[in-house]
C-alpha cells in the first residue's frame, strides 16, 4: 500500500504506484479537472511535478490549481511552449531557443530569416488559440543527453542541441511534446493545451543568443497569460495606464528632460525638470541636516589602485569608464563608498566620535549596455542620495532603527506608504565571524520590528561582506520599485585601513553601513512622474502657479501678482499672451500646473485674485496674501 498525505492532514491509501492525476480524481471530479500539477515532499525538499508523475512510495502531496501562485507560473511556462508550437506551425524554418517565464508573462526567442511583423504576431496568436482549442495532451519523456542532442539536430534545431550539449554527458534530459511539437524543458507543464485560454502576445524585440552581443541576434516574442479573462483584461488596462504615465512621454510633453544620442544614457535636464530635481535634492539635503549627516563631496575620477584595493577593479572593470593621464589609469567612480572611507581616514577618530554619518549627492557612472538603457530610469550617469555610517558593532541596531523610521517618513512625504521589506541574510561564501553576522542580521530584523514593518527573509542573498535590507515601493499601478537599502559592511573599512581608537586605546575597524533612501535621483524622479501621471504634488511641481491676464488692461497688475508670488518662494509663470483666457487655461492645464490665477478688471480693481486649482476646482476670489498662504501651506503639507 502507498499512503498519500494531503495538506489538510488527511491520508489516502492506494494499492500501488499512483499518479498525481489519479490522486486528484480520488478526491473529486472538480479537483481532477482543475489540477495543473502536483507538489510532492515538504518544506525546502518539496518539488513541482506533472499530473502524470507516478508516486512510488509514501509521500506528501498537494494538488496545484490555477488558484496557486505556482499554478499561474506553470500556465505561463506552458503558454511559452504553445507560442513556440504556433511559430513552428506557421514558420517551419524558424529555430526555437529558450522560452522562460518573467514577471506578468513569458517570452520565447526565435532565429528566423526575417523580422516578425505585427501581422505575423497576430497570426501567431490566432494559431495559439486554435492549438489550445485542440486540447492536445502534453506528454513528458526522458532521454540520455547525447540522444537528445541527436534528436534536435535531426530536427534542424541547432540552438536546442547547443543548450543540451552544455549539460553534463552523464545526465538525462526531459522533453515535452504536444501534438507535432517537442521541446526541451524540465517542466512541469499543464496536462493539456486546453488549460491555456487567457493569453496575449505583446511585442517583438531583439535579443542576443545567450545574452552575448558577440553572438547572433534573435527575435524575442513577449506574451502574457492569466488564469481568468478578467485578470487578463485588468492587466492590459494597467498597461494602457502605464503607457499614459510613461515618464519618457511625459518628460517630452511637460518639457522636463531629454536623452540625446550625443550622450547616450545621460540626462539633459530642461529648466522645468531641473526645478523638480532641485526640489527633491533640497528636501533630501534638509533630511541630511536634520538627522546628523555631514554632507561631503568626493572626486569623480580616482586612481585604479583604489578600486583594486576594494575589489571593484577585478569584479566590475567592464562596467567602469576609464581614462589615462601621465601613464596612470583612472576610473570614473561607479559608487561613492571608497571616497567616504578616504574622508573618514583623515585624522584620528575615537569611539566617542562614532557614529560618523556622511551623506553625498554623488554623481556616478556605470557603463550599462545600450540595450538596457530606459529613459531616466536606467542610465549611465546618475546621482545617488548616498550615505555611509561608520559605527561600532553595538551601534548597528540603533542606526538601523533610526534609518528605517527616517526612510518611512521620506517615502510618505513623496506619496508612498506601501513599502515591501526584505532582509537578505548571510551567503555561503562570506567574511566575518558568525557572531558578528548574528549581531548584524538581528539588528536589521529588530529595526524593522521596531517600526512595525512586516518583512520576508531572503536566505543567503546577502553580500559576502554583510547582510542588508531592501526597501521596495509599490506605486499607484501596483508596480514594485526597489529604491532604498541599508547594508552592513565588515570588509571595506578594513581593506582601506579605516580605524578608530577604542576605550582601551586599541585600534579597531569600524562597521560601515551603506544606506540610500531614494537611490538614483534620476530613477526616483522617473518613478515620481509615473506615480503622479505628471501631475506632481504642489511642493514638487516645476511651476506651482501660473498668472493669466484676460486682456492687456490687466498686464501690469499681473506682473505685480507674479512678482509677489515669486518673492514668496512660489515657482510662478507669467502668461501675458494675447490669447483667449480659455485657451491659456487649457494649455497650462495640459502642463499640469497646480494653481491658475486669473485676473480680469474686477480682480484688478479689488486688488484680489481669482483662483482655480488643478482638476478644474474653482477656489473663488481671494486676497493675494491669502493665496500665498494657501500655496505655502500646500507645500508645507507635502500635498
Amino acid at each position: 500500500m502507498i499512503s498519500i498525505q494531503l495538506p489538510d492532514g488527511s491520508k489516502r491509501e492506494f494499492p500501488g504506484p499512483v499518479t498525481v492525476a489519479e490522486v486528484a480524481a480520488s478526491i473529486g471530479a472538480g479537483l481532477a479537472k482543475a489540477a495543473l500539477a502536483g507538489r510532492v515532499g515538504q518544506g525546502a525538499a518539496a518539488r513541482l511535478v506533472d499530473t502524470s508523475h507516478r508516486i512510488e512510495a509514501d509521500e506528501h502531496l498537494a494538488i496545484v490549481t490555477e488558484k496557486d501562485e505556482a499554478g499561474l507560473d506553470i500556465i505561463r511556462h506552458s503558454t511559452a511552449h504553445l507560442l513556440a508550437y504556433a511559430v513552428k506551425e506557421l514558420f517551419p524554418e524558424a529555430q526555437v531557443t529558450i522560452g522562460p517565464t518573467i514577471e506578468d508573462g513569458f517570452y520565447y526567442d526565435f532565429a528566423y530569416k526575417r523580422p516578425f511583423t505585427p501581422e505575423d504576431l497576430a497570426a501567431i496568436e490566432k494559431k495559439m488559440g486554435e492549438l489550445a482549442k485542440k486540447d492536445e495532451k502534453v506528454e513528458r519523456r526522458v532521454l540520455p543527453r547525447d540522444d537528445a542532442v541527436t534528436y534536435f539536430k535531426g530536427l534542424g534545431e541547432h540552438y536546442k542541441a547547443e543548450i543540451i550539449e552544455s549539460i553534463p554527458a552523464d545526465q538525462d534530459v526531459s522533453l515535452y511534446s504536444e501534438g507535432a511539437f517537442t521541446d526541451l524543458c524540465r517542466g512541469p507543464h499543464v496536462p493539456s493545451t486546453g488549460k491555456l485560454k487567457h493569453f496575449k502576445l505583446m511585442k517583438v524585440a531583439g535579443a542576443y543568443w545567450r545574452g552575448d552581443h558577440r553572438n547572433e541576434q534573435l527575435q524575442r516574442v513577449y506574451g502574457t497569460a492569466w488564469t481568468t479573462k478578467d485578470d487578463l483584461q485588468q492587466y492590459l488596462t494597467r498597461l494602457e495606464e502605464a503607457e499614459k504615465r510613461d515618464h519618457r512621454k511625459l518628460g517630452r510633453e511637460l518639457d522636463l528632460f531629454h536623452i540625446d544620442d550625443h550622450a547616450p544614457g545621460v540626462v539633459f535636464w530642461h529648466p522645468k525638470g531641473w526645478a523638480v530635481w532641485q526640489a527633491v535634492e533640497q528636501y533630501m539635503r534638509q533630511v541630511y541636516r536634520d538627522n546628523g549627516y555631514q554632507e561631503v563631496k568626493g572626486p569623480q575620477i580616482i586612481d585604479k589602485t583604489l578600486w583594486e584595493k576594494t575589489g571593484h577593479w577585478d569584479k566590475y572593470r567592464e562596467n567602469m569608464f576609464t581614462t589615462e593621464s601621465e601613464k596612470r589609469d583612472y576610473a570614473l567612480k561607479p559608487m561613492n563608498c571608497p571616497g567616504h572611507i578616504l574622508i573618514f581616514n583623515q585624522g584620528i577618530k575615537s569611539y566617542r566620535d562614532l557614529p560618523v554619518r556622511f551623506g553625498e549627492f554623488g554623481q556616478c557612472h556605470r557603463n550599462e549596455p545600450s540595450g538596457g538603457l530606459h529613459g531616466i530610469m536606467r542610465v549611465r550617469g546618475f546621482t545617488q542620495d548616498d550615505g555611509h555610517v561608520f559605527c561600532t558593532e553595538d551601534q548597528i541596531l540603533q542606526e538601523c532603527v533610526d534609518f528605517t523610521a527616517l526612510l518611512q517618513k521620506v517615502y510618505a512625504d513623496f506619496g508612498f506608504t506601501d513599502i515591501i521589506y526584505k532582509v537578505a541574510t548571510r551567503p555561503e561564501k562570506r567574511i566575518g565571524s558568525d557572531e558578528v553576522w548574528d549581531k548584524a542580521e538581528q539588528a536589521l530584523m529588530a529595526s524593522l520590528r521596531a517600526t512595525n514593518s512586516d518583512f520576508t527573509i531572503a536566505v543567503g542573498d546577502g553580500a559576502f561582506y554583510g547582510p542588508k535590507i531592501e526597501y521596495t515601493l509599490k506605486d499607484a499601478l501596483g508596480r514594485h520599485w526597489q529604491c532604498g537599502t541599508i547594508q552592513v559592511d565588515f570588509s571595506m573599512p578594513e581593506r582601506l585601513g579605516a580605524e578608530y581608537v577604542t576605550e582601551t586605546s586599541d585600534r579597531k575597524h569600524p562597521v560601515m553601513l551603506h544606506r540610500a533612501i531614494l537611490g538614483s535621483l534620476e530613477r526616483f524622479i522617473g518613478i515620481l512622474i509615473e506615480q503622479h501621471a505628471g501631475a506632481l504634488p504642489v511642493w514638487l511641481a516645476p511651476v506651482q502657479a501660473v498668472v493669466l491676464n484676460i486682456t492687456d488692461a490687466q498686464a501690469d497688475y499681473a506682473r505685480e501678482v507674479a512678482d509677489a508670488l515669486q518673492k514668496a518662494g512660489i515657482r510662478t509663470k507669467l502668461d501675458l499672451r494675447n490669447e483667449k483666457i480659455t485657451y491659456k487655461i487649457r494649455e497650462h492645464a495640459l502642463q499640469k500646473v497646480p494653481y491658475f490665477i486669473v485676473l480680469g478688471d474686477k480682480e484688478k480693481e479689488a486688488g484680489a485674485v481669482a483662483v482655480r486649482a488643478r482638476g478644474n476646482q474653482d477656489l473663488g476670489v481671494m486676497p493675494l496674501n491669502q493665496l500665498v498662504e494657501v500655496i505655502q501651506q500646500a507645500v508645507a503639507d507635502k500635498r
